[in-house]
């Protein structure tokens, strides 16, 4: 029997290296990069998702970035189709698979498949967002802990975009998002010989350092105006999956008037400090994962070389 072609999964907090150690793999001749990230695959949000420059593309192409526009909705199945194909043709082309990013539930979705959930329902999801608007998430969230405590467990109070989804497939069906995902048949298994790699500094002091260089990087390089752009044009909103991105939520929030620019920065730092602990918490659940520290010297030829020893 024919071994299995390799794939690379390189996963981490925001921040941690993650693109570097990726582009690094490319110019080595390994393979072709496929973006795992939420928020880079809307386009004309380029700076406060981290995305590539345009001179970083051009020598390592990333799939899935600007594939949608930010008033459209992207789903985890939508990822997991998407990225699979694009998996069978780089593979096809005699190369790697190399899937990046800090999106922990498409990682997740593309390695356990998916349960069985009902669409999304406007109505349903304005009417959240109109309850959560008069009484806060954490109020809904004590309302999911009631419902289904193993969710609540799992997201935290100010996750809207999971309290609203656990919350709608509730309303929705009857059953909890917890027996929804018990319930569901398991995942064929992925036609790759597949690495799940870590990248994260082993002390969390150096990863908020890493965090508040790049927010400082991001303002100065026109965050805020970027998303005055977009605010121009009329048809977007904080109810979007887009907007409640971390850090355009923020600077929407201070293109309302709500805080003042220092305080937006705080609140930036503390948003994207909170998603970097998710992260983790979600990498540590998963099983075969090897750990890397972006500080090691010749990171990327010791990944070639896991990747030769397994072949």
């Amino acid at each position: 029997m024919a071994a299995l072609p390799p794939a690379l999964c390189l996963m981490g907090p925001t921040a941690a290296g993650k693109t570097a150690l990726a582009m690094a793999l490319v110019a080595r001749g390994i393979g072709e990069i496929i973006s795992v990230d939420s928020g880079m695959i809307y386009r004309d949000m380029n700076i406060g998702t981290a995305k590539p420059t345009a001179d970083e593309l051009l020598q390592a192409p990333h799939r899935l970035i600007d594939i949608i526009d930010p008033s459209q909705a992207y789903s985890a199945a939508d990822f997991r189709r998407d990225a699979l194909a694009a998996m069978h043709d780089i593979t096809a082309a005699g190369r790697v698979p190399i899937l990046v990013g800090g999106t922990m539930m498409y990682f997740k979705i593309l390695r356990d498949g998916l349960a069985t959930l009902p669409e999304a329902d406007a109505d349903i999801r304005s009417a959240l967002d109109a309850e959560a608007a008069q009484q806060g998430w954490p109020a809904l969230h004590a309302r999911l802990q009631q419902i289904d405590p193993i969710a609540a467990a799992r997201i935290p109070p100010h996750d809207s975009q999971r309290l609203q989804r656990a919350l709608e497939v509730w309303m929705l069906t009857g059953k909890t998002l917890t027996q929804c995902h018990a319930e569901q048949a398991p995942a064929e298994a992925l036609p790759w010989r597949m690495h799940w790699l870590a990248i994260a500094p082993p002390d969390r002091a150096v990863l908020h350092q890493r965090i508040a260089l790049r927010f400082d990087q991001m303002l100065a390089g026109g965050l805020i105006e970027e998303v005055q752009v977009l605010r121009a044009r009329g048809d977007l909103h904080l109810g979007l999956p887009s907007m409640r991105s971390v850090g355009y939520r923020q600077v929407w929030q201070y293109l309302d008037g709500e805080f003042d620019l220092p305080e937006l920065r705080e609140r930036g730092l503390a948003a994207t400090r909170q998603l970097a602990k998710r992260q983790l918490t979600w990498l540590r659940s998963f099983p075969d994962v090897t750990w890397l520290d972006p500080a090691q010297p010749r990171l990327a030829e010791q990944v070639i070389a896991l990747l030769s020893a397994s072949a």
